[in-house]
């Protein structure tokens, strides 16, 4: 039903009202820390890194300025579209119908982002835990796999309930296990009924509590059910559980309660995840793995090891990856081992020179967590040996660093996720093969986004100056993070000829790759436009063509007639890089009738910058020829200082323009080159 407008005005006016009384949450409040106004001036310029980083921090991605502007107003009104994406993707708040929503449509730059924020479906911004929460209630009555460790008992009903979850949420319960691990059940009071249990579990569980908390065949009055929820309020310290049971009345209100609740539950897991896994991860050396104990009742309520491995890259061994005694009895013992084996062995990081693990990282964690990931899942409802239980834990081991082992375990906690930027591709690969897409999509955003800053990615580097340093600068592999051997980190520097140079974020090819391997669209994507924003730095490289030629042999049965589908999409980028300034310029002659660049066009312009047929118009009188002259033996003597600028082969031309399409056509025809030396047809 549409409201009409004084009915809208007084909802409005009524909002505001139980907002200012604290009964109901201003979605969007204003804000004034530093974080947020640099989060605002980050939208408006379009830095996707920079963005990344501070929502990675914690900034209030609903908030609104003092103009009431949202970061996705911002963005949108600016046309950063990618930057839309990431704000909805990473929570911001586009319900349909919603004044905010509305704003941002109407306020957008182009369709583009016009059309994204119309299609978005609001359920993903909504409630970003839902999933996190949904999976800890079904915890009540999943059965396969076990992964239960306690049961309450009642006179006429028993609870089969998770240590963990009690002991994050309940400080009652807390003590009370750290004191008796070995505890297996637990005899309620009779006094109190049932109902009262049923509601205080639910509560704690994240369920939505039940409008009528007697039923009709209750033997117990709502009174006596209200007494009891008092009592275990008490008992257990649990402080808002009154907030929620008195607000089920109330549809708006309940789900509001609910997400506060759900919020709260989701730091008090948080917090007790740092304080039992992460506190009590250890490392042993690799060869005594074999000989760890870990008991089943134990303290933190831990029913099984997650081992990840350390690799010694200074270690001067033989490199090669020998099984040693104890670690090969484990593997046989636990059935099959974790990890994508063969696919990273052949694609990039372990390789016949590897170093063999000498240290390994272990962690004591909680089946009901794990089982978040549908691997984990099915191991667990399986025959394997990791599903039956014995005195000690089972040891199963991950192929992925310990580090990245600790971010896939933070997340299926917590639903927090911080991926750097040089672990990126290896979680990728881990969040792949343990079926985890929510953090396999977080790990692609993070290269898409971090690796693509405006500081040091996706920039025209054929402009201000740049030209000229790129006839002295080195080769890309240099500006590039080695695939093997060192790491660099991003922002760091090398030495060429003495002077320093950037060093890039990531490694492209292997980013290709990995797109590829494990199909991620996003990735190739990005691949490719990265690529042509800097082509000039590639496309003499040997390992440039070899890509290529992959990616032309990717295509079984290929025709003469079939194109490529990365040289594609990087022509099609290199157009777009180009086309943005010419249509800034104000040059529809450059443009053919699909809006696309004229290559007939762009090769006549670079002919006649060639011929020194295009300068500025001269005076008219007769000391005009002298003077051009002699600017123009100025303007090729000192390059730019004489006002002219210098395109990728060395030549000097009248202005950005003309150097643009010398530049593009220079970049077309070692394209064409390549591809005759490759003998391929595309």
């Amino acid at each position: 039903m549409v409201l009409r407008k004084d009915q809208l005005e007084l909802k409005l006016k009524d909002d505001e009202q139980l907002i200012r009384q604290g009964i109901l949450r201003n979605e969007h409040p204003f804000e004034d820390s530093p974080e947020f106004h640099e989060f605002i001036h980050a939208c408006r310029r379009g830095d996707l890194k920079h963005c990344q980083e501070l929502i990675s921090g914690g900034v209030n991605i609903n908030g609104k300025d003092k103009y009431d502007y949202t970061p996705l107003i911002i963005a949108s009104l600016c046309g950063h579209y990618e930057l839309v994406q990431l704000l909805l993707e990473s929570g911001a708040l586009a319900d349909p119908d919603s004044f905010e929503r509305e704003r941002a449509v109407y306020n957008a730059l182009n369709n583009k982002i016009r059309n994204l924020l119309l299609s978005y479906d609001y359920t993903k911004t909504a409630d970003p835990l839902q999933a996190w929460s949904s999976h800890i209630t079904s915890l009540l009555v999943r059965e396969i796999p076990k992964t239960t460790d306690i049961t309450l008992l009642t006179a006429f009903e028993s609870f089969h309930l998770h240590k963990f979850i009690l002991s994050s949420r309940s400080p009652y319960f807390r003590r009370k296990f750290a004191e008796a691990p070995e505890t297996a059940t637990w005899k309620l009071s009779h006094s109190i009924p049932v109902e009262a249990f049923r509601v205080v579990i639910r509560y704690l569980y994240l369920g939505e509590l039940p409008r009528d908390l007697v039923g009709p065949r209750s033997a117990a009055t709502e009174e006596e059910v209200f007494k009891g929820i008092d009592k275990l309020c008490k008992q257990l310290e649990i402080a808002h559980l009154w907030e929620a049971v008195l607000s089920t009345t109330d549809r708006r209100l309940a789900r509001q309660r609910h997400q506060d609740e759900v919020q709260r539950a989701q730091a008090q897991v948080t917090a007790y995840f740092r304080d039992t896994v992460l506190k009590h991860k250890f490392t042993v050396d690799t060869r005594r793995v074999g000989d760890v104990k870990w008991p089943r009742d134990n303290a933190i309520s831990a029913n099984c090891l997650l081992r990840a491995d350390e690799f010694d890259e200074f270690d001067e061994g033989e490199g090669e990856d020998v099984v040693e005694p104890a670690e090969e009895s484990l593997i046989s013992s636990n059935g099959i081992p974790i990890g994508p084996i063969a696919a990273l062995n052949s694609t990039n990081r372990t390789s016949n020179g590897a170093k063999k693990p000498k240290r390994s990282v272990l962690f004591p964690v909680h089946k009901a967590f794990l089982i978040r990931s549908p691997y984990f899942e099915t191991m667990f409802s399986s025959e394997f040996m990791e599903a039956k239980e014995t005195e000690h834990l089972h040891v199963i081991k991950v192929d992925c660093l310990p580090e990245v082992l600790e971010i896939i375990l933070t997340f299926l906690y917590t639903e927090k996720s911080d991926c750097p930027l040089e672990l990126a591709l290896d979680l990728l690969y881990a969040t792949d093969m343990l079926l985890l897409d929510k953090l396999k999509t977080k790990a692609a955003v993070a290269i898409s986004t971090l690796g693509s800053g405006t500081s040091n990615a996706l920039v025209d580097r054929t402009h201000g100056g740049a030209a000229d340093e790129l006839q002295q600068s080195p080769p890309a592999t240099l500006t590039s993070t080695p695939s093997s051997g060192q790491q660099q980190t991003p922002g760091s520097s090398t030495e060429w000829d003495g002077q320093p140079v950037e060093v890039e974020p990531i490694n492209v090819y292997d980013v290709i790759h990995a797109a590829w391997d494990l199909k991620v669209q996003r990735l190739e994507d990005f691949a490719a436009k990265y690529l042509a924003s800097r082509l000039e730095d590639y496309i003499d490289e040997e390992e440039f063509a070899e890509l290529i030629q992959e990616s032309a042999s990717r295509l079984k049965r290929r025709e003469e007639t079939d194109t490529i589908e990365l040289l594609d999409d990087i022509r099609y980028y290199l157009g777009e890089r180009f086309r943005f300034r010419f249509e800034g310029d104000g040059i529809g002659e450059m443009l053919n009738e699909e809006g696309e660049i004229d290559a007939a066009q762009v090769e006549g312009l670079a002919a006649e910058a060639e011929d020194g047929e295009i300068r500025p118009e001269q005076p008219s009188d007769g000391q005009g020829e002298v003077k051009g002259e002699e600017e123009r033996r100025s303007t090729e003597g000192d390059g730019e200082e004489g006002g002219g600028v210098r395109t990728l082969d060395g030549k000097v031309v009248e202005d950005e323009f003309v150097s643009d399409a010398v530049n593009y056509q220079i970049l077309l025809e070692k394209i064409d080159k390549m591809l005759d030396r490759l003998k391929l047809g595309a």
